[in-house]
This record gives C-alpha cells, sequence and structure tokens, in this order.
C-alpha cells in the first residue's frame, strides 16, 4: 500500500488521539508515506499550539519535535510547485477547500499520478476527505474499517 497523509493523519503518530492507533498500523503496512512539505511548518505550529495550550510538557514537546525530525527524511515530500499551486487553487475552488487542504489534495494526486494502486489518501477533516473521495481516492478511514 501507498499512502498521502495530510497534517491531521500525520499528527497521529506522534499525538495519542482519535484514529492514532489506525494511523500507525497503516504506516506499518505502506511501502511508502507522502505529504506535503507544509506538512512540516503544520505540524510543529500544532505541536506547540499544544505545548502552549498545557497539553504538552515541554519534555513531551521536545521528544515530539525531535521524533518527527528523526522521521521527516523517511517520508516521501511534495514540494509546492506552480503546477501544485495552480491544481490547488483549482480544487479550492471546485470542493470550497481550505488553502492548505487544497494543497494537500494537489500534493496527494500528483503522488497518485505516478504509482501504481492501491493509493491511500489519510486525512481526518470531513470536507477534505469528502473532496478527496469525489477526486478519486480510496480513504485511509474506509479501508481500515473494512480490514
Amino acid at each position: 500500500m501507498r499512502l498521502y497523509l495530510d497534517t491531521s493523519a500525520l499528527l497521529k503518530l506522534y499525538v495519542d488521539e482519535e484514529g492514532s492507533t489506525l494511523v500507525r498500523r497503516a504506516t506499518e503496512d505502506a511501502r511508502f508515506i507522502a505529504t506535503s512539505v507544509f506538512a512540516y511548518v503544520e505540524a510543529r505550529a500544532a505541536l506547540v499550539r499544544r505545548r502552549h495550550h498545557g497539553d504538552l510538557s515541554p519534555i513531551d514537546y521536545r521528544r515530539l519535535v525531535r521524533d518527527l525530525e528523526v522521521d521527516w527524511s523517511r517520508f516521501l515530500t511534495v514540494a509546492v510547485s506552480d503546477s501544485i499551486l495552480r491544481e490547488s487553487a483549482r480544487l479550492s475552488e471546485v470542493h470550497r477547500l481550505r488553502a492548505y487542504d487544497a494543497i494537500h489534495l494537489a500534493s496527494a494526486s500528483a503522488v497518485h499520478g505516478h504509482v501504481v494502486e492501491p493509493f491511500l489518501f489519510g486525512c481526518w477533516d470531513h470536507d477534505l476527505e469528502k473532496a478527496a473521495r469525489r477526486e478519486g481516492f480510496e480513504l485511509l478511514r474506509r479501508h481500515i474499517d473494512r480490514t
């Protein structure tokens, strides 16, 4: 299996929350894990927000940032090129997506065009999941629910 994770799914590798076990299990079986380069910034921002809200201790925060740093090199990261930006803009109009969600969907589409099935799209956002399904992606949560 090949897997694309948006930031909401990627964070589940580091923080215990609803869906964490499912994402971790899927990544163990994945031949590769792809994400947008923007996921790095989004993930770090989410972790620091949790730290400042008191959901993470300083020690846990530093450990999670270190874990993300170590793992980052093993992810297939999609650069944000002009073509990704233009496709993101189109997708945001078609599906009424937020900017970063559209970038994730366009990034996943770029990877999907170069790999053989199965290719799963992982996110924990209803609007993005709905748009991904309309764009022809098999969804990680539905795939896992069937297995």
